[in-house]
């Protein structure tokens, strides 16, 4: 009978250990940064990998707002002096579910979108496009510039209740690593002002 339940144990404890590898094998990350030039401004695209525990989709759910923001740093080298910082940026994004209307909200800053769901709200941070950073003309042409970029849940904006239970609790902490990347602003036609 013992040597039953030990294997048993045994068992759980295996089958444990390969849920929370599973959940491993897909960590937060950014998996690709695009800069774009166009019309006289710098532009970042980013697509980000990324899932929320069941305990922050619950608290969304019941009308809790969440708060994503993505960190952007830009240098460029100097060799005689500390790097040249030219953007050090965030944008932050507010999902929030409205349950007498039954419908989620995504935004940044005063502009706030209507969406069908959770994940749809989320698509939007999952998918950065279009975050003017900077204007073109303050970088010089053909020089290497250094960029890092994360995404994470910004507890730090939680009503206080739910800043105590973020720190206490691993399911409210989701950051990406920092992705480092590089670029250059080409040479080429200048653009009309």
């Amino acid at each position: 009978m013992i040597v039953r339940v030990l294997f048993f144990l045994v068992l759980c404890v295996g089958l444990v250990s390969q849920a929370d590898h599973a959940l491993a094998a897909d960590p937060a990350q950014v998996v690709k940064i695009d800069p774009v030039a166009r019309d006289g401004k710098l532009y970042i695209d980013a697509d980000v990998q990324f899932e929320i525990s069941h305990e922050l989709r619950n608290a969304a759910q019941k009308g809790v707002p969440i708060y994503f923001t993505a960190d952007l740093k830009i240098t460029s080298k100097r060799w005689w002096w500390f790097d040249r910082t030219l953007v050090d940026a965030q944008r932050t994004w507010r999902i929030v579910y409205n349950a007498l209307t039954q419908q989620w909200r995504i935004g940044t800053g005063d502009l706030s979108l209507p969406e069908s769901s959770l994940d749809d709200s989320l698509s939007m941070i999952r998918h950065i496009r279009g975050w003017d950073v900077i204007d073109i003309h303050s970088m010089a042409r053909g020089q290497t510039y250094h960029g890092r970029i994360r995404v994470r849940l910004d507890t730090t904006r939680l009503a206080r209740p739910f800043q105590i239970d973020a720190i206490s609790s691993n399911a409210w902490s989701l950051t990406t690593p920092w992705k480092d990347f590089t670029f250059s602003v080409s040479a080429g036609k200048p653009d009309p002002s």
